[in-house]
């Protein structure tokens, strides 16, 4: 009888013998399965990060040439890239974000023509200077039509005009331990994640720190700061007049704010969820306003910020921004900018400046927002 030998195929993850009897033995590799694929090449794989940019890419409508040489580019092998793109048109789950992405442009080109046909007006980019405007005429020709105005001579009663200096806040306030917003040159969203530069120093220092510091924008004395909520600064409200013929005396609670900081403090762009008007008591401010047709172009990316840097905008990464209208005013003492809800604007003090906000209008203020959001991870 011929001298045969045991016949071994191996086929992970199984091994199979062909004995001497001709029997079949199957054997499962269990323990060492781990080491045999590791062994096998591996085929190379687009990390998810990268998949969210092909899907971002494919429903802005980019080339596809510009989308797979833009995966080459990171070290993704051109088989691999091509891929990629050609097989997330198909996906279930890019085809239903299309569909909702179409929506959304549809909602964009609406605004689009709604600020081409508002710039056919006159009146377009520029905010009216008014002189005490009656409730009447501020609700039907301001506030009814969502348009910011500048309303002049109705601080007349406002003793804080006189009263509100540095010097006089530390001799009255000094001794109260105040929440300032430190640090904030540090990080850039600093307005974004606010709670990070949240600190607490007597009021004294903080003045010290606005009038000997010199231009700054590292600290400022902000509304999340809830400063007039403080029982120590409740006698502030004495100092001034809360504008019956647009606001609620009686609803001031969390809607009246104090804002305090050294020249050159920055209020990033951004919109607010309701409207408000900005009573500047000391001071100027450069304020930029950008109505909300225009909010396609602002790249908003989180809450109710932009991405675009209002005072050094990048051009080469928001390059939609060029096309932005953006109106320009200097808000000086004794004056008040009503800004209605969802006009973008971006604040600048160029003096030490002092002002208080109001959101307690006797007209309906509350809105209901939905906000895109960002992942920290």
């Amino acid at each position: 009888m011929p001298n045969t030998q045991p016949l071994t195929i191996t086929l992970p993850p199984l091994r199979i013998t062909l004995t001497e009897e001709q029997q079949v033995n199957l054997e499962w590799l269990t323990q060492n399965l781990p080491n045999l694929l590791a062994a096998a090449p591996s085929k190379p794989e687009v990390p998810d990060n990268l998949k969210q940019w092909v899907a971002a890419n494919k429903l802005l409508n980019q080339p596809d040439a510009d989308i797979i040489q833009g995966l080459i580019n990171t070290g993704i092998d051109a088989e691999t890239a091509t891929a990629e793109v050609t097989k997330i048109s198909s996906h279930p789950y890019f085809q239903a974000g299309s569909q909702y992405v179409q929506l959304l442009q549809k909602l964009e080109s609406q605004l689009s023509i709604n600020n081409q046909l508002a710039a056919l007006s006159s009146k377009f980019g520029a905010i009216e200077r008014k002189s005490s405007l009656s409730r009447e005429y501020f609700l039907e020709n301001y506030y009814a039509k969502n348009t910011p105005v500048i309303i002049t001579n109705i601080m007349h009663n406002w003793k804080a005009l006189q009263l509100w200096t540095p010097e006089y806040l530390q001799e009255k306030y000094g001794d109260a331990a105040v929440e300032i917003q430190a640090n904030r040159n540090s990080d850039p969203d600093y307005e974004i994640k606010v709670h990070n530069h949240k600190k607490t120093v007597l009021f004294r220092e903080y003045v010290d720190m606005v009038v000997n510091g010199g231009p700054s924008n590292d600290c400022y004395m902000v509304a999340n700061n809830q400063t007039l909520e403080r029982e120590e600064f409740k006698p502030l409200f004495n100092d001034f007049e809360i504008f019956p013929e647009y606001l609620n005396p009686d609803d001031t609670k969390g809607r009246v704010f104090f804002w305090f900081g050294p020249k050159g403090t920055i209020t990033p762009l951004h919109h607010d969820p309701v409207n408000l008007v900005l009573a500047q008591v000391s001071g100027r401010k450069l304020i930029k306003l950008i109505c909300p047709q225009q909010t396609p172009l602002l790249y908003n990316h989180v809450g109710v910020f932009s991405k675009v840097d209002g005072e050094n905008p990048d051009y080469d990464k928001y390059p939609l921004y060029r096309d932005a209208k953006i109106i320009e005013v200097i808000l000086e003492p004794g004056e008040v900018i009503f800004i209605p809800v969802g006009w973008w604007h971006h604040v600048k003090s160029l003096e030490v400046s002092i002002s208080v906000s109001f959101t307690n209008f006797v007209f309906p203020n509350y809105y209901e927002w939905k906000y895109p959001h960002i992942n920290w991870s």
